[in-house]
């Protein structure tokens, strides 16, 4: 009888949950705003309004709170990244003092400033079809940036008129990276009226996904400007 009486009971909530549920459905409000007020699983809930359809005003009023609530999420994290960056290129600037005297950080810096990636994802990204410039390159990742061996990337590019099997052996050995951390080859079609260079090796991309990693690059870039009076 207790049992019973207890099976009955919760029946009754749940019903009052489903009642309540579909009544701020019908006054247009979201899922999430109603989860806060109905503690019930999401699939229960979707369960109970599939079949509620909202008025286009509705639709037009959820849209637009949706779209107030993404843009302060973006906002914040704009700001945060802001922050964030600010703190490391701050901190970077001041490693000047520490590694200026180093021709290995001051010509890596320099390099990168020129051929490296500036790109909005923050990725650290140096291409160049010069092997010596790639072993320097390397070497100054790895002394001055203290990149860790597997987070290396590589990423070969070549024309097809210079296409040869040991292509990427041969980068792999040029980096020291090994071939199980290169990125499928991109290969251009090039024309018949291309001449071929049988020296030609195409361009070899060094790649690491660190976006500290690039802003502490950045710094030391804008700290280096300071240094040599470059900045307008």
């Amino acid at each position: 009888m207790v049992i019973y009486c207890i099976l009955v009971y919760t029946q009754i909530m749940k019903y009052a949950e489903k009642i309540e549920a579909v009544r701020l459905r019908k006054e247009g409000q979201s899922y999430k705003t109603i989860l806060k007020q109905v503690k019930v699983s999401k699939s229960t809930l979707s369960m109970w309004l599939r079949d509620i359809e909202l008025t286009q005003k509705q639709k037009n009023e959820l849209s637009d709170k949706m779209d107030k609530v993404r843009y302060e999420i973006a906002k914040r994290k704009v700001a945060e990244r802001m922050r964030r960056t600010s703190e490391i290129i701050k901190k970077a600037k001041k490693e000047i003092s520490i590694y200026k005297n180093d021709p290995l950080f001051i010509a890596g810096v320099f390099l990168y400033w020129a051929e490296g990636a500036k790109n909005p994802m923050e990725t650290v990204k140096f291409a160049n079809s010069d092997e010596k410039m790639i072993i320097f390159m390397m070497k100054w990742f790895r002394k001055i940036c203290k990149v860790p061996e597997n987070k290396f990337k590589i990423h070969i590019h070549m024309h097809s008129l210079h296409c040869r099997k040991n292509i990427i052996t041969y980068w792999s050995n040029i980096t020291g990276v090994p071939l199980t951390q290169f990125y499928k080859p991109y290969i251009k079609q090039t024309s018949l009226g291309q001449r071929k260079n049988i020296l030609y090796n195409g361009t070899c991309s060094i790649i690491i996904h660190n976006k500290g990693l690039f802003r502490r690059i950045m710094g030391w870039k804008f700290g280096l400007q300071t240094n040599f009076n470059l900045s307008p």
